[in-house]
């Protein structure tokens, strides 16, 4: 799943066996970081992030 963020980045959810990781990319497609969560983190995340992209 893909999420975009005001400044034109996204950030991407990628599911990793038991644990998920995020990739930030700013607007040019760059990636700016990698952070690697488990699910109980990684579930309230992307539940935060839904708010915020309708």
């Amino acid at each position: 799943m893909k999420f975009s963020t005001v400044d034109g980045g996204t950030v991407e959810v990628i599911r990793v066996g038991l644990e998920f990781d995020f990739h930030m990319r700013d607007a040019a497609g760059r990636t700016v970081a990698t952070v690697r969560m488990n699910s109980d983190d990684a579930y309230w995340l992307i539940q935060e992030l839904e708010t915020l992209n309708p």
